[in-house]
């Protein structure tokens, strides 16, 4: 679809930016790029010219487009680059179960014996990519994951899909006219931007800046294109045309080569009075059949087939294909794949969309609607159409809007809450209409348009009668948890308020969804007194068995809040039973009430059934896309990892439970997620990132006076704290915090432990004692992992024979406990309290013992600690081996290389999307490995070892 035969002037700049962009593509790299222009500017053509350099150096070019009359079909231009591709290769990557069915149906597929490693060896991301490329869409199924985590893997299914592609000779994936791509496009290049594919490919986006989503601020490099000068200009143009005439077409194109081209094909004499104009002349030229195809064309799609263009045109497919023809002589439309045809340019195809007028365009909507509905096309092509053309009351049109709306539900809500909002705008007020609106509030919810979907929910509240209370609870207890989202507690508890009130009987039993609600709401905000005065308003026998069991499962944290653990306990093994007792279908719709009961069992020492639930309900939620929850449960589910010294799980979880805040849009999901992050990085001996992710989660402006708030800043007090630092604000706010009841007594008590550790590693024994001394307070004998937490601080506030005896005592309950990772703290500062007292010999089992459960948990500062300890003791013990090249990291590798480039550290930091801080880190370990002192010193090395 590319053609290079327009010359090339200028733009030297950033030719050169496209050829080192290559050159590193060919080393291995990632590279994204943007170019950036207004209309005519010659980005295409400087795109068709990159296609031709990566030519040159054995790379593969797949080009696809956004189009303006399509913007809401999801993933269209990834689908436009690489579906072609994918037809031709498709056994490569099929899940194992449809490449078996594929190899039975063509035992003959060149894709059998090409190496393996490209081919896709899961099912369920097979499944995934099959939900979006036709030309996988044999493997499509039912998905099993309906929320914003669908959305997520998916797009990180793409990444590896292009990786895979991009091996070994190089990828580049060109996507033009981005400005007008779908939601779930920009999402895709968003995540890809922020988590960069190893492999040599290279994303090259080009858009018109004043029509883009400001999400499409992307990183990576960015090239803006202007226009030529005057004298480059003339040098397009050619010897042919004459001085004045050059100046004309230069004054009247402003120098865009794309309209300077355009008016150079008119003939000598006044020009048009606007770039546009032009392209209306030569469409006025044309003969009433191509004009009338071209306008067809325009209506049918941004690439389109003769018999569609005919359709649209209401005229015999000869008469169509003889118009092709002459729009193809004038270089009108260029022909494509497989028998279709694009036009020139997109402004081409816009200027024959707008020369038809307006009544004959619906038409034309429409023929193209009836045709497709004859050959069964799917739902979301004929959407497209349908909302063009279809009149008000129109059920049959509303009836394939919505089945298209539902189709892309979970890979593109925003694509699928557009077509909701234009099914409701055929659709007369009737019952329907409100369950519709419902469907787009939850829609709207996933996609992060929360404004709207809080607007929606509200609007649906509205057009309930007053006297359908059952309705308007749930429809009150849906806005309460979009206002939750948005960092709007307030206006949620006033919603829930307001609707209890109209309620005659408060004990009604549609009053409990909202009761229930408020219970939560009071949690978050450390009220526990509130949250215990609606509980006991509610009651524990109701008819609906899974009211009950929410009920039941708000009590344990209720007492829990309220320092009532022996009560906390009694409630927890009463909702497990009756939880037990219950079939899921009951629970499905009180799943955030299943996460509170899966937080209060990490509080209260029940992990094994924390565990176990937090997996049913996140697989549970998944499939009823309560997105909303997700981030909650995924937190709580990384806590938990954490807590039992499962870090890189932990750090999956957190992972996806930020991502999915990022794709809600949600400030307060954000800061749940980094909190548990930060935890997570400072766990696995990360302290720079564990730092940054607090202080961003601390200092976010929100949540800021409840639970959320208080995570945020218990993980950055802790960061600090772990890396030796004590900042004497960040503690004072976790004490407030405690004192506010927004902390819990768990995350207290591990936090005096972090302190009496942290003074004592600064040699200061009176504050660490003072610590061990709080935290000897926080011991609660229901619960023995608290004195197992307490013995540890108390053993670093101690020395000698005193502090190995509690630190092993401690290692004893904690490990019964199951706080492995805490267990192997408590080993190691018995055998550093046994090195301290001379006694060398019999530290070592201790801290091999340590050494081994770090190694096993992921904590990697914690085992390096540990084999520091070991050489103490006396032990020679070998140096890890470093997963990269001359004993460095992968990543101390890529930024060593990046130095001997030229880099600065604010430009590492900006390619690979990481801190400068965390770019420091990675250069003092660097400098260490290479035994140099400095930039050159590094570069220098890096030349000797090759």
């Amino acid at each position: 679809m590319n053609d290079h035969s327009a010359p090339l002037v200028g733009r030297r700049d950033v030719l050169n930016d496209l050829r080192g962009s290559l050159d590193a593509i060919v080393s291995g790299e990632f590279r994204l790029l943007a170019l950036v222009g207004e209309p005519g500017a010659g980005k295409t053509r400087l795109l068709a010219e990159l296609e031709r350099l990566a030519g040159e150096r054995g790379c593969l070019t797949l080009w696809g487009r956004a189009a303006e009359f399509e913007q809401v079909m999801p993933f269209s231009a990834l689908v436009d680059a690489l579906d072609g591709h994918l037809e031709e290769t498709r056994h490569d990557y099929l899940g194992p179960a449809a490449r078996s069915a594929d190899d039975q149906d063509r035992p003959d597929h060149p894709g059998q014996g090409r190496n393996p490693s490209r081919r896709a060896g899961d099912d369920r991301d097979a499944q995934l990519l099959a939900s979006v490329f036709p030309a996988l869409g044999a493997t499509a199924e039912p998905a099993d994951d309906v929320s914003a985590l669908a959305r997520y893997r998916l797009y990180r299914a793409v990444a590896q899909l292009l990786a895979r592609i991009a091996r070994p000779s190089g990828l580049v994936l060109v996507l033009d006219d981005v400005h007008w791509a779908d939601d779930a496009t920009v999402e895709f290049l968003d995540h890809v931007s922020r988590h960069s594919p190893k492999a040599p490919l290279m994303v090259v986006v080009a858009y018109r800046p004043k029509q883009a989503p400001p999400r499409l601020a992307l990183g990576g490099a960015r090239v803006t294109i202007g226009p030529l000068s005057e004298e480059e200009a003339g040098e397009l143009l050619g010897p042919n045309v004459s001085r004045s005439r050059k100046k004309a077409l230069y004054d009247a194109s402003e120098g865009y080569p794309f309209y300077l081209q355009a008016l150079a094909r008119i003939e000598a004499g006044d020009l048009p009075g606007s770039k546009t104009d032009a392209l209306a002349l030569e469409l006025r030229d044309l003969s009433g059949d191509a004009l009338l195809v071209a306008q067809g064309a325009a209506v049918a799609a941004d690439e389109f087939e003769a018999g569609l263009a005919a359709v649209a045109a209401k005229v015999p497919l000869s008469t169509a294909l003889d118009a092709l023809d002459e729009l193809v002589d004038r270089d009108l439309v260029r022909p494509g794949a497989g028998g279709r045809f694009r036009f020139r340019h997109p402004l081409v195809r816009q200027a024959a969309y707008e020369s038809a007028k307006a009544g004959w365009r619906l038409s034309a909507h429409r023929r193209i609607a009836e045709r497709l509905a004859e050959v069964d096309a799917p739902a979301p092509l004929r959407a497209v159409h349908v909302e063009r053309s279809a009149a008000f009351g129109d059920r049959d049109a509303v009836d394939v809007l919505v089945t298209a709306a539902r189709q892309v539900s979970t890979t593109a809500p925003a694509t699928s809450a557009h077509w909701l909002q234009a099914a409701l705008e055929l659709l007369p007020d009737t019952t329907d209409r409100l369950d519709l609106l419902l469907e787009l509030a939850r829609n709207q919810t996933v996609s992060g348009r929360l404004t709207e979907a809080r607007n929606t929910a509200y609007e649906v509240l509205r057009l309930l009668p007053r006297d359908d209370y059952a309705r308007r609870a749930q429809a009150a207890r849906f806005c309460a948890l979009v206002e939750r989202l948005l960092d709007r507690p307030g206006e949620g508890r006033a919603v829930l308020v307001s609707e209890l009130r109209e309620i005659p009987e408060p004990r009604l039993p549609a009053a409990l969804p909202m009761r229930l609600r408020l219970v939560a709401e009071s949690l978050m905000r450390g009220d526990h007194r509130a949250a215990q005065a609606v509980l006991d308003f509610m009651p524990d026998d109701g008819d609906d068995p899974g009211l009950r069991l929410a009920i039941a499962m708000l009590r344990p944290m209720t007492a829990y809040a309220g320092h009532r653990v022996e009560e906390a306990l009694r409630h927890i093994a009463a909702a497990q039973a009756l939880a037990d007792a219950t079939p899921e279908i009951h629970q499905l719709a009180w799943m955030d009430t299943v996460a509170w009961m899966c937080w209060s069992e990490i509080w209260l020492g029940q992990h094994r059934p924390a565990l176990a639930r937090f997996e049913r309900a996140i697989a549970a939620v998944k499939a009823t896309g309560q997105t909303f929850i997700l981030t909650n449960m995924l937190a709580g589910l990384a806590r938990l990892n954490g807590v039992l010294g499962r870090i890189p799980e932990g750090q999956i979880a957190a992972e996806e439970s930020a991502e999915i805040a990022l794709l809600l849009n949600s400030g307060y999901a954000r800061v749940v997620a980094m909190a548990q992050q930060s935890l997570l990085a400072g766990a696995a001996g990360d302290d720079e990132d564990a730092i940054r992710l607090g202080h961003e989660a601390a200092t976010s402006g929100v949540s800021v006076s409840e639970w959320p708030g208080a995570q945020a800043r218990f993980a950055y007090a802790t960061a600090l704290a772990n890396s030796g630092r004590i900042d004497e604000e960040a503690i004072a706010a976790v004490e407030e915090d405690f004192a506010g009841d927004r902390l819990e007594e768990f995350s207290m008590l591990a936090f005096c432990e972090t302190m009496a550790c942290a003074h004592a590693a600064r040699n200061e024994p009176k504050e660490s004692a003072a610590w061990a001394e709080r935290a000897a307070t926080m011991v609660r004998p229901e619960l023995e992992l608290t004195d197992g937490l307490a013995r540890l601080a108390r053993a670093h506030a101690t020395i000698g024979l005193e502090a190995e005896e509690l630190a092993l005592t401690a290692a004893e309950i904690l490990t019964k406990a199951g706080h492995r990772l805490d267990a192997g703290r408590a080993l190691l500062r018995a055998g550093v309290a046994c090195v301290d007292g001379g006694r060398k010999r019999a530290a070592l089992p201790h801290l091999e013992a340590a050494h081994e459960i770090f190694t096993a948990c992921g904590a990697r500062g914690m085992a390096a600690a540990a084999v520091r300890e070991q050489r103490r003791a006396g032990k020679r013990v070998a140096a890890a081996r470093a997963t990269g090249a001359h004993g460095l990291t992968g990543r101390e590798l890529e930024i060593a290389r990046l130095v001997a480039e030229g880099c600065s550290n604010q430009q590492i930091a900006a390619r690979l999307h990481i801190s400068v801080r965390t770019v420091e880190t990675h250069l003092t370990r660097a400098f260490e490995k290479l035994g140099v002192t400095s930039r050159g010193g590094m570069t220098a090395a890096l030349g000797q070892l090759g």
